[in-house]
């Protein structure tokens, strides 16, 4: 590429919301603003709520010792960042307010200086072994030549046969800690951009659907191809190339069987020892890996089938002969007026008025005052009772939490060796409860599947939290009995 076409690309390059973030005034703090509303948590806010947490962050950066001040409020901020095209703004089908998220080139700077704060290695053992793998793959699906095919598996077979043999014999070479622990890390960031990648397909799919009704408004002719095609109901979006390459991924995400594989995949993975050395949201987007794909993905086919109901209804419903005629009239007018370019000046006065626009004026009588008698309410205040825990909503809290269960059935076998049955109030009064909720979570967990549940009974138990205040709640009325004290050794 000559030099001058490469510069000519970095200009138009800078003009791109990627490069204006990254060169903005005050980028370290906009880019932290925008990483840890959009980015760390949540990465789709309603209005409010953005405006709210915005306007916190706000106000602690400017109370503190930085040097930079960010003088505007925060429904300021949003509505630049919405001009610079730092966010995106949508409105949920049934949603009463508008939505905001990050744009995909404010996710590459994010990602971008992440990356700087904290690099990883150039030269990893997992990264080397992913593109050998890659490309041996690539190799053997791309042969023609069945000789060569064959060699390849019975070179493999043998491979195979010869790894049997070692396992058999007691020879397992296991990946290492560190290795194993630089291979998961590595996989985390490719699920991390992979799950982002569905926001690039929407985009796609946004821009087809306005290329397609741009063709349709432009084609002067009666009937063009993109309008046949339309007519004879074929759904152009989804057998585009983004739409065929979506299509193949979507169905390869449904499939049940290698749903199970990966899901079964990363809970092996977890349980290993070198999974602890993980960070918390390391492991929650592991645990959660398929769920965000499916749920993204959803989303972004939802869209895409959205795109093609509307355009096929904007056809079917000549709606695009009106959009044409209006688009012709435009035309029409700015070459009239390059015409008329020359023989008319800016300064002159030309013969035409243009009424103005005016508002209705009402009397201040026919205001009502407010009266603040009709919107009083009862301020009292009634105490409530401890709330109440269901074990049908155990599972979803025990997967959500990261319990001691080690510690928790170590308390019961000691507990039951003296006494012939307890239940979590009688264990909460001889032990304390470490983490808390997560203690009573993992109890009745533990009680699920170990225990003797009274049906129809509840039990009132108390624990002490990590800031000192007793809290209560109503759970279940489990036993644990000494019988089944083998079972938490």
């Amino acid at each position: 590429m000559k030099l001058q076409a490469r510069i000519a690309g970095y200009r138009r390059l800078r003009e791109q919301a990627l490069w204006r973030l990254l060169a903005a005034d005050h980028a370290p703090e906009l880019i932290g603003l925008l990483q840890s509303l959009l980015q760390d948590g949540e990465r789709r806010l309603p209005a409010s709520a953005l405006h709210e947490r915005l306007q916190d962050h706000l106000d602690t950066i400017n109370a503190s010792e930085l040097p930079t001040e960010l003088p505007r409020t925060a429904q300021a901020y949003v509505a630049h960042w919405l001009a610079q095209g730092y966010l995106e703004r949508r409105l949920p089908e049934g949603s009463s307010e508008e939505e905001y998220e990050l744009s995909a080139q404010a996710v590459q700077a994010v990602r971008f200086i992440a990356g700087l704060h904290s690099p990883r290695h150039a030269a990893t053992e997992s990264r080397l072994s992913l593109v050998i793998q890659q490309l041996v793959q690539l190799a053997e699906q791309t042969e023609t030549d069945p000789a060569t095919r064959l060699d390849s598996l019975l070179a493999e077979r043998a491979r195979l046969d010869a790894e049997i043999e070692r396992v058999r014999s007691g020879k397992l070479d296991a990946v290492g800690g560190q290795r194993a622990l630089e291979r998961t890390r590595e996989v985390i960031q490719l699920a991390d951009e992979l799950a982002e990648d569905f926001r690039r397909v929407r985009e796609d799919f946004e821009r087809l659907n306005r290329e397609f009704r741009e063709r349709i408004i432009d084609d002067e002719g009666q009937r063009g191809d993109l309008l046949d095609r339309l007519f004879e109901g074929v759904d152009v979006i989804a057998d585009s190339e983004a739409g065929r390459s979506f299509g193949a991924f979507w169905k390869l995400l449904n499939n049940v069987e290698q749903s199970n594989q990966l899901d079964a995949a990363m809970e092996t993975v977890l349980s290993r020892g070198f999974a602890r050395r993980l960070q918390r949201e390391e492991r929650q987007l592991l645990r959660g890996f398929t769920r965000v794909m499916l749920e993204r993905g959803g989303q972004v086919h939802d869209v895409m089938q959205h795109f093609a109901r509307s355009l096929r209804g904007f056809v079917q419903s000549r709606g695009y002969l009106e959009q044409r005629r209006l688009n012709q009239l435009l035309k029409q007018a700015q070459a009239e007026a390059l015409q008329l370019r020359d023989e008319l000046g800016a300064h002159r006065r030309l013969p035409l008025e243009l009424p103005l626009t005016g508002a209705r004026l009402r009397s201040l009588s026919q205001w009502r005052l407010h009266d603040p008698r009709h919107a009083r309410i009862d301020g009292r205040i009634d105490l409530s009772g401890a709330a109440a825990i269901s074990l049908d909503s155990v599972g979803a809290l025990v997967a959500q939490s990261e319990i001691n269960y080690r510690g928790l059935r170590r308390d019961l076998h000691e507990l039951l060796q003296d006494t012939p049955q307890l239940s979590i109030g009688a264990v909460l009064a001889a032990r304390p409860a470490e983490q808390g909720l997560g203690s009573i979570i993992g109890y009745l967990s533990l009680a699920t599947r170990h225990g003797v549940v009274a049906e129809g009974e509840l039990e009132e138990v108390s624990w002490q939290g990590g800031d000192g205040q007793w809290r209560r709640a109503r759970v279940p009325l489990v036993w644990f009995i000494k019988e089944k004290r083998h079972e938490f050794a």
